[in-house]
């Protein structure tokens, strides 16, 4: 049996080494437009468990693209070996982007049985899963011995129904599941990150913050911000597109990471006025919690006292907090907030009151509509 996958681990070495994926490979997913078009390999000797070379593939710029390997597994948990040929590809952070498979080759189950289309697409959303379960089992825990059967036991072993673990397998190719996640999800994509690291200048972190891949975007964050989060030079740009993006959860944890600097003054209080005019309601909240840790320009205060009278509760309580923290505000905006004290419910009117009290307004005008608010809670005889 030993010189039989010694013989096989040769002959793979020998057919794949070399090989562009473009001229030899068979799709079977019909998803070969989730890689860009390589022009170049760059081969790295990787020592793991499956001890194979690993193909950072590159642009006709010597940019870096995406990895992919050339995989021989040979499956013997049921006493009879059955070899395995397959592609597997990451993404420059590690991240399992695709399956494909030899010329010629295909997968199959217990007793030689080929996959249908329907096994291999499962086997690609198994594969897609970082956090699979497969994880935290040995495939001693996992399947009955000498056989590819799910253990009746694995539920009691992990917490999870035995239907939830049969969602993480194919029926009848159990240890094939259970070998390619480990070898797509182990020790190389540390490697992966390592090699990529290689790489990082400016170029290659503008075109993370500028992907669609959001582990590209947050990388890139980590590379271009501080603990303070101070930007570095040339990325300002990048930030407020980020910002302004579509994707809600990157936007709002940029602008979180940002430091007060990068939205203080008029300028850019204008942008990110225009942001929050334009943005869903969980952004909206983000900035006005960010514009609480600044001074506000006369513009945004007036700004905000405007857009308090429509405000829903949530949102008048941010932006209430926000002129509070602002020293100094214009007699504009400290008229703009009297006028509210008539035209607002109970407990926005006390909201506001309490902040002109502190600003002790000298504006005649002003103190009137104060004084009549007064009047409303403690009524004197005439």
């Amino acid at each position: 049996m030993k010189y039989t996958v010694v013989c096989l681990l040769i002959w793979c070495c020998q057919v794949t080494n070399g090989m562009n994926p473009a001229d030899t490979l068979k799709d079977v997913l019909g998803n070969r437009s989730l890689l860009p078009v390589a022009a170049t390999y760059k081969t790295y000797r990787i020592s793991d468990t499956a001890a194979y070379e690993l193909q950072l593939a590159l642009d006709a710029d010597n940019r870096p693209l995406y990895y992919y390997r050339n995989i021989f597994t040979p499956v013997c948990y049921t006493g009879e070996c059955k070899p395995v040929y397959i592609n597997l590809y990451w993404d420059l952070l590690g991240n399992y982007i695709r399956y494909d498979l030899p010329a010629k080759e295909v997968l199959t189950k217990l007793d030689h049985r080929e996959f249908k289309r329907d096994d291999y697409e499962k086997l690609h959303d198994i594969l897609a899963r970082p956090n699979s379960l497969l994880a935290d089992l040995a495939i001693t825990d996992l399947i009955v011995p000498g056989t590819e059967n799910l253990s009746d036991s694995v539920d009691a072993r992990t917490g999870a129904t035995l239907k939830t673990i049969k969602n993480e397998v194919i029926s009848g190719a159990v240890y094939t599941c259970y070998t390619l996640w480990h070898i797509a999800h182990g020790p190389v994509t540390d490697e992966i990150t390592r090699i990529t690291d290689t790489y990082l200048n400016p170029a290659l972190l503008h075109r993370f913050l500028s992907s669609q891949n959001h582990t590209y975007q947050y990388k890139a964050l980590e590379k271009i911000m501080d603990k303070n989060g101070r930007i570095a030079p040339g990325f300002e740009k990048d930030i407020r597109t980020l910002i302004n993006g579509k994707n809600i959860f990157i936007a709002r944890y940029t602008l979180q990471q940002v430091y007060p600097g990068f939205v203080t003054g008029a300028k850019a209080q204008s942008w990110l006025w225009d942001t929050y005019t334009k943005s869903g309601y969980p952004l909206q909240l983000t900035i006005l919690r960010k514009l609480a840790t600044v001074p506000l320009s006369a513009a945004m205060a007036k700004q905000l006292a405007v857009a308090g009278s429509s405000a829903n509760e949530e949102q008048f309580h941010l932006i209430l907090a926000a002129l509070q923290a602002t020293p100094g505000l214009p007699e504009p905006v400290i008229q703009q907030l009297a006028d509210q004290l008539k035209n607002t419910d109970a407990t926005r009117a006390a909201a506001i009151h309490a902040l002109l009290l502190q600003r002790q307004p000298v504006n005649h005008s002003v103190k009137i509509k104060m004084h009549e608010y007064e009047q409303t809670l403690h009524p004197t005889e005439k």
